[in-house]
């Protein structure tokens, strides 16, 4: 029974996407789910629904889900598929769905038994502006006495049903770098008359990349890489201008202001070799999603399946902002399909959810 739950509930949900924080259906979906659950519903801030069990306990476990979908026109052929044109559950966030709404009927069979109660905390805009952050701010962790939070992310390059994590880091701290290079344009003829901003901009992406590999511990992994330059106007003219676009991913505060430093320094650098003017802007990004040490072993110890990652990953996740606020742990739960997060094909087993499903039953009871 359980199983034609979470196949149910993602497949309705599948069919369903919406993005951001325009999530109309979705929210009366789960809505009707959890109402008839002993639990007090709410929502605390824009496009969220809360699901608060009271156990009669003076701490609080709270649960994530994020809802959000793509604007990806699904291509996976299955019967459940998208029925919104150019929106499609790419990232796996029907699964997270159903794993949780799962869980709600096993924390209301077991409420009495609980060493807390629990928060079930669906979640907006996870793939845009980081609704998570929005969750933190309003209040609901400190007035339900929340102390810790568990949050999934389903994972197609683990084998299907494994369960994988570790302590401290995780995932990245993501921000995205603009540079913008303001030159002075010339006939090619009379190159010395102009300044050249496309050799500056491309002066400042290789040198930017070889002083990133000796920035900080060796072995603290990082990130820099730049997907698109734009410049010129015409094969015999100098450059006035030029524009890169590019992400810089780390895990920690050290390493993204030492990164900072470098950039910037590199760019004052350059303006004083090539006479071009540098602007940087950093985008705020999402923070490293880092587990915290003691609920990692104390799930390691309630999980003998839990398999301990050897290094953090690069992608990132606003998770990370609940975990500025309580201690949190995040579990990746493999779909061992190999189609890529974000594919227009991404499509997996839902018999991999019930192996999340009773993890969570586990962390219900971690003292």
């Amino acid at each position: 029974m359980t199983q034609q739950l979470l196949t149910q509930y993602r497949r309705d949900l599948h069919q369903i996407p919406e993005t951001d924080f325009d999530l109309p259906e979705t929210l009366a979906y789960i809505r009707r789910v959890l109402e008839p659950y002993p639990c007090t519903l709410f929502s605390p801030c824009e496009s969220t629904l809360c699901a608060y069990f009271d156990a009669g306990k003076p701490r609080t476990a709270a649960f994530r889900a994020d809802m959000d979908a793509l604007p990806i026109a699904e291509r996976s052929g299955c019967a459940y598929a998208s029925r919104h044109a150019g929106k499609m559950h790419a990232c796996g966030h029907d699964g997270h769905m159903a794993m949780v709404l799962a869980l709600a009927g096993r924390v209301s069979e077991a409420l009495d038994k609980l060493p807390r109660n629990v928060l079930l905390v669906f979640q907006p805009a996870e793939e845009t502006t980081g609704g998570a952050k929005l969750v933190c701010d309003s209040g609901v962790f400190e007035e339900y006495r929340c102390d810790r939070i568990f949050g999934w992310h389903l994972w197609p390059d683990l084998p299907a049903g494994t369960i994988a994590s570790r302590p401290g880091p995780l995932l990245a701290r993501s921000s995205e770098v603009t540079v913008t290079v303001t030159g002075k344009s010339s006939h090619v003829a009379k190159a010395s008359e102009g300044r050249d901003a496309l050799f500056a901009a491309s002066a400042f992406l290789c040198e930017s990349y070889r002083r990133m590999e000796l920035l900080g511990r060796a072995e603290e992994p990082r990130l820099l890489k730049f997907g698109k330059l734009t410049s010129g106007q015409a094969r015999n003219a100098i450059s006035d201008s030029s524009l890169l676009l590019g992400t810089l991913r780390v895990y920690s505060d050290e390493m993204f202001q030492a990164a900072e430093a470098m950039l910037r320094d590199l760019a004052g650098t350059l303006e004083r070799q090539t006479g071009c003017r540098f602007a940087i802007d950093f985008s705020t990004g999402y923070p490293p999603v880092r587990n915290d040490q003691t609920l990692f072993e104390q799930a390691r110890a309630a999980l003998p399946q839990l398999q301990v990652l050897p290094e953090p990953l690069l992608i990132a996740e606003d998770f990370s902002f609940y975990q500025q606020r309580l201690p949190g742990l995040f579990l990746l739960l493999g779909t061992g399909t190999g189609i890529p997060l974000h594919a227009d094909t991404f499509d997996f087993d839902e018999s991999v959810l019930a192996a999340g499903l009773a993890a969570d039953e586990l962390l219900l009871f971690l003292n």
